[in-house]
């Protein structure tokens, strides 16, 4: 793991969603874009998430290339979108302002940054750091939510697999994109009742 400040330093150099998806090669944006086109809050789940008192700023390491990014990572967007916080950048007015900052890296270019974060003895993506208001480590989830797995086993280990790049049924976008907002929701009760914050905060 490393030091808030180093935490802040990669995030620093991290690109945020859009410009993440535009720096992919030609033939992966199309892919990213379609997908991320298919994501969608409901009402509740934007009420949710806009209800989240403290700042959570999440590095996510991420492959460009990867279907499991492509098909997972517009989830983590389009959470984001709905309650952005502004910049965390060093001379920002407001760092702690609640919101979500969320941030890409790509994992290839950064294999010293990402060493830490193997699992299962694998470099895999994608996998979500969430840090609080200083940079803190708080939580870390990937590279699939229990929902993802599930559907994976029931395609993979049961007696037929789907051809490479079938599309993704409806229901599991869903049940995937709940599993990422739980974890989200988690972060930001571990962030409301954390000793440190509270007494930072004054509540």
């Amino acid at each position: 793991m490393y030091t808030p400040q180093q935490y802040r330093e990669m995030f620093a150099q991290a690109k945020p969603f859009d410009a993440y998806v535009a720096s992919a090669k030609p033939h992966e944006v199309g892919g990213w874009r379609a997908f991320t086109d298919r994501v969608a809050l409901s009402d509740a789940q934007r009420a949710l998430i806009r209800g989240f008192q403290r700042r959570i700023n999440v590095l996510c390491i991420s492959g460009s290339w990867c279907g499991d990014c492509v098909q997972q990572c517009p989830l983590l967007f389009r959470i984001a979108e709905a309650f952005p916080a502004p910049s965390a950048a060093p001379d920002a007015t407001n760092p702690d302002t609640p919101g979500i900052d969320l941030r890409f890296i790509e994992r290839d270019e950064h294999p010293r940054w990402v060493e830490p974060f193997k699992i299962c003895s694998g470099a895999r993506v994608p996998v979500a750091l969430f840090l609080n208001e200083d940079f803190d480590f708080v939580s870390m989830a990937g590279d699939r939510p229990l929902a993802r797995y599930r559907a994976l086993a029931a395609k993979q280990l049961g007696p037929s697999c789907p051809l490479p790049g079938a599309p993704v049924p409806e229901d599991e976008v869903r049940a995937t994109l709940a599993d990422w907002l739980n974890e989200f929701e988690r972060v930001a009760l571990l962030l409301r009742l954390s000793g440190k914050l509270r007494s930072k905060h004054g509540d």
